[in-house]
């Protein structure tokens, strides 16, 4: 079966001549999925007999909202969504004043083990597809009844970990005959995979590239983030410093505060050396409450953020979101499992 809505398209086009169907069909058919089309058969504008032959040769999923929840404090909202397979992914539908920014996942679940995240509990069980993540922008959107102006891949997974299905994610979502959000409107965070940051260096995208960095000091990162094993402190900046270099483009790190162990003067220090030569932007994040988690969120992050703006560099607070509705990435879905009865996974 072909998984017709993330093909490109081109691919779409291509897929409807090698069945005898004029080069229009193709766009036809990519504009109704983008417009989130649940069937086949709502495509009017296609005859009957191709709407049947795509029906029977074609994949054509559409997420349920197994779970969605909504701040009373700041109209956050966030998705729970049932796949096709019965997985569950989360996405989250911030409000700013800039415009409204969908959070959405790329993998289900997550292998990373980032101590502090709810995300990575019960590792991760696959990688989703482009059309899986262009679900969670285009059906949020049709959903809240609030337009989409931005992007961040900085939900449930590690979008460098399953980059081939992002870039095409990326490719779709950008299309001006699909959703056509601008990359420069699109954030796509990783923990510190350093081949993939490599190759969107090589790529050029005018996306907003994120580093979940946590700690400036290998000794610290390798406690809360193991993929440090793999890719030291070092070599992550290195990288870093290579993307501004190829690209132009400002990275933002975040940093989440944790009590005694990230929130340290010398950290702010360490930070300040690494990131000399290079424009940064630091996101210092209170950190959320995980129950499985040992740490606790910071009382340091003013004092932090001080230490850092001392050194020349740019350092916000990240506005916390949501905070009344499981807010962490990955809670949601963590409590649906637990739950008796529960269908997601």
């Amino acid at each position: 079966m072909i998984d017709l809505k993330s093909l490109s398209l081109q691919e779409m086009t291509d897929l409807l001549k090698s069945i005898g169907q004029p080069a229009f069909r193709g766009k036809q058919v990519f504009t109704w999925l983008h417009k989130g089309a649940r069937s086949f058969d709502e495509m009017s504008n296609l005859p009957k007999v191709l709407r049947d032959r795509l029906a029977a040769e074609c994949i054509l999923h559409v997420p349920q909202v197994a779970r969605k929840q909504e701040s009373k404090l700041d109209g956050t909202i966030k998705y729970l969504w049932e796949l096709a397979d019965g997985n569950c992914i989360e996405s989250v539908l911030m409000r700013y004043h800039h415009g409204n920014t969908v959070c959405i996942s790329s993998q289900v679940g997550c292998r990373m083990g980032c101590t502090f995240c709810a995300s990575t509990i019960a590792g991760k069980v696959r990688d989703l597809t482009p059309a899986e993540m262009l679900d969670q922008v285009l059906f949020t959107q049709l959903d809240s009844g609030l337009e989409i102006s931005n992007i961040v891949l900085m939900g449930i997974g590690e979008p460098m970990d399953n980059l081939d299905n992002v870039l095409k994610f990326l490719e779709l979502v950008n299309h001006p005959d699909g959703m056509n959000i601008g990359m420069r409107h699109i954030s796509l965070s990783t923990c510190g995979v350093i081949p993939g940051i490599k190759r969107l260096s090589e790529l050029g995208l005018q996306l907003t590239l994120s580093v979940s960095l946590h700690a400036p000091d290998d000794e610290t990162r390798t406690r809360i983030m193991p993929v440090n094993r793999a890719y030291h402190v070092d070599d992550l900046f290195a990288a870093c410093h290579e993307y501004f270099r190829k690209t132009g483009r400002r990275i933002s790190f975040e940093y989440s505060m944790i009590d005694g162990v990230n929130d340290n003067d010398w950290q702010a220090d360490l930070m300040a050396k690494r990131l000399k030569g290079m424009p940064g932007h630091i996101n210092l994040i209170p950190l959320n409450d995980v129950v499985e988690s040992p740490f606790k969120p910071s009382k340091r992050i003013s004092a932090f953020q001080k230490r850092l703006e001392s050194h020349g560099l740019t350092a916000t607070v990240r506005r916390t979101l949501g905070s009344d509705i499981d807010a962490s990435c990955g809670q949601l879905r963590r409590k649906a499992m637990e739950e008796k009865g529960e269908t997601c996974r």
